[in-house]
C-alpha cells in the first residue's frame, strides 16, 4: 500500500459476437475463438490476479492486449450474463487496463495540453472521461483522469494503447518542456468493475463507509476489513457501480469476499457481455470507434470539451476542434437499430435507395437488453437526422436500419 499512501482508473472486448440470440453455447464459443484469435501472438501472456479463480469458475480465457483473459464463463451464456448486470451485479476483471500515477508542480499544465478537460477547476476526489488528443485534434487513446490533488493525478488508459500511449506521453512533456512531472505505472495493481443495480448492496456489505456519499464520479479511500482501497463510483456499463483498484496480491482475497458474500448477487462476468452491455449504453471502444483520425467532435462527444476550454484553447488540436464546433464536421457517430441479421464493425452503410455509400459501421451486435439489433457508426452529416433510414451492406445483402438515439438502454447513474 505505500504507494497509494502517499495519496490523500472502455473498456476492453470485441464487437465480433455472434447473433446471441440464435447460437448455441457451442457456436458462441466458436465464434467467438475467431473474434478473438487476432489478438494472440507468440508472446507469452501475461496473467492478471484472478486468473486461477477465473480458470475455477469454468472462464474461456482468449488473449487480449497481451493478457489471458476471460471472455465467458461456462455457467453463464452471454444473453443471461448481460441481463444478469442489469438486474444483480457483475463483477469484471479490467486488470489489464493501464493505470497511471502522475505527480509534480507541472502535471495540471500538462493534462491541459493533451486533453481538452478542464482539469485545473476539476474537484478533488473525483473522475471525468477524456482524452489523449494529437495535434490534429485526433483521438490517441480515451481515458478516465482522477484529481487527488492539484500535482497528483490517478489515470487509466486502455491496455491495447500501451506501447503508444506511453511514447506519445513522452513525446509531449519534451514538446510542452515541462519538466516537473513524475509519471509512474501501477504495475502491481489490480483493477476490477462491480457493475449493476445491487453494485452497491454487495459491496456495502464489505465497509463500513457510507458508500451513498460517494456520487457518479466521486473517489474516496474506502475500507475493507483491514485494508483501504480506491473506489471509484463509476464504470463501463451504463448502469451503477464502481471501479476498485487494489494491491495484486489483495485481489484475489477482495474477490472471493465479494462473491461469497454477496448471497449470489454478484457473479463473474467476461470481457463479451461487457462489450454488449458497452454498445447498448452508447459507450465507444478505442480501435473501433474511436482512432487517431477521428475529432471528440466528429465522435458526438463534444462535451468532453470543457466550457473554458472552448474559449481559451491551449490543447493539442484546438484550431481543428473550435472549428468543428463552430461549422459542425462532414461525418458523425451515430446510433442504429435493424431486424435480422446484425450490422457489425466493418459493415457499408449506404442511402436508402442503395446507390450512394455514407458511412460505415464500427461496433454493432444483437441486444440482449432491447431484443433488436444494435450498432454504432459513422455517417455523413446530412444523414444522421433520427429516423433516416439505410442499407447495410451485410455479406454482400443490403439489409434495412434506421439511425436512433443513444444510448439504446437508458443509464443509471447514481447522482
Amino acid at each position: 500500500m505505500a504507494l497509494f499512501s502517499k495519496l490523500p482508473n472502455r473498456i476492453a472486448g470485441s464487437s465480433c459476437i455472434c447473433n446471441l440470440a440464435r447460437c448455441s453455447r457451442s457456436q458462441n464459443k466458436a465464434n467467438l475463438n475467431r473474434a478473438f484469435a487476432n489478438n494472440a501472438n507468440s508472446t507469452p501472456l501475461l496473467k492478471t490476479p484472478l486468473y486461477d479463480l477465473h480458470l475455477a469458475h469454468g472462464a474461456s480465457m482468449h488473449p487480449f492486449a497481451g493478457f489471458s483473459m476471460p471472455i465467458t464463463y461456462e455457467t453463464q451464456s452471454i444473453v443471461e450474463s448481460n441481463k444478469w448486470v442489469r438486474s444483480q451485479a457483475g463483477l469484471f476483471d479490467v486488470s489489464h487496463m493501464v493505470q497511471h500515477i502522475f505527480t509534480g508542480k507541472d502535471v495540471t499544465a500538462f493534462l491541459e495540453r493533451i486533453t481538452p478537460t478542464d482539469v485545473r477547476e476539476l474537484a478533488p476526489y473525483s473522475s471525468v472521461y477524456s482524452m489523449f488528443l494529437n495535434n490534429n485534434g485526433g483521438i490517441v487513446d480515451d481515458i478516465i483522469i482522477t484529481k487527488h490533488t492539484d500535482d497528483k493525478y490517478y489515470i487509466v488508459t486502455n491496455a491495447a494503447c500501451r506501447a503508444g500511449d506511453l511514447a506519445f506521453l513522452e513525446e509531449q512533456k519534451k514538446l510542452h518542456g515541462l519538466s516537473d512531472i513524475s509519471h509512474e505505472i501501477l504495475e502491481e495493481w489490480g483493477l476490477i468493475a462491480l457493475q449493476g443495480p445491487r453494485a452497491a448492496e454487495a459491496l456495502q456489505g464489505l465497509t463500513d463507509f457510507d458508500l451513498t456519499q460517494l456520487k457518479f464520479g466521486n473517489v474516496g479511500l474506502v475500507p475493507v476489513k483491514g485494508s483501504k482501497y480506491w473506489v471509484s463510483r463509476s464504470g463501463y456499463t451504463g448502469e451503477d457501480g464502481f471501479e476498485i483498484s487494489i494491491p495484486n496480491e489483495e485481489t484475489l482475497g477482495f474477490t472471493e469476499r465479494l462473491l461469497g458474500e454477496s448471497h449470489s448477487v454478484v457473479k463473474l462476468a467476461g470481457l463479451a457481455v461487457r462489450d454488449a452491455l458497452r454498445l447498448e449504453a452508447g459507450l465507444c471502444l478505442y480501435g473501433q470507434d474511436l482512432d487517431e483520425t477521428t475529432t471528440p467532435i466528429q465522435a458526438s462527444l463534444s462535451w468532453v470539451v470543457g466550457k473554458r476550454r472552448r474559449l481559451e484553447g491551449g490543447f493539442n488540436g484546438y484550431e481543428v476542434i473550435a472549428e468543428e464546433l463552430k461549422n459542425g464536421t462532414s461525418r458523425r457517430r451515430v446510433g442504429f437499430l435493424s431486424d435480422g441479421p446484425p450490422a457489425r464493425e466493418g459493415s457499408k452503410i449506404y442511402e436508402e435507395t442503395s446507390v450512394k455509400l455514407i458511412g460505415v459501421v464500427t461496433s454493432g451486435l444483437p441486444s440482449p437488453t432491447v431484443g433488436r439489433n444494435i450498432a454504432m457508426g459513422y455517417i455523413e452529416k446530412s444523414f444522421m437526422k433520427r429516423g433516416t433510414e439505410v442499407l447495410f451492406d451485410i455479406r454482400s445483402r443490403k439489409r434495412p436500419g434506421t439511425v436512433a438515439k443513444m444510448p439504446f438502454v437508458p443509464t443509471k447513474y447514481y447522482r
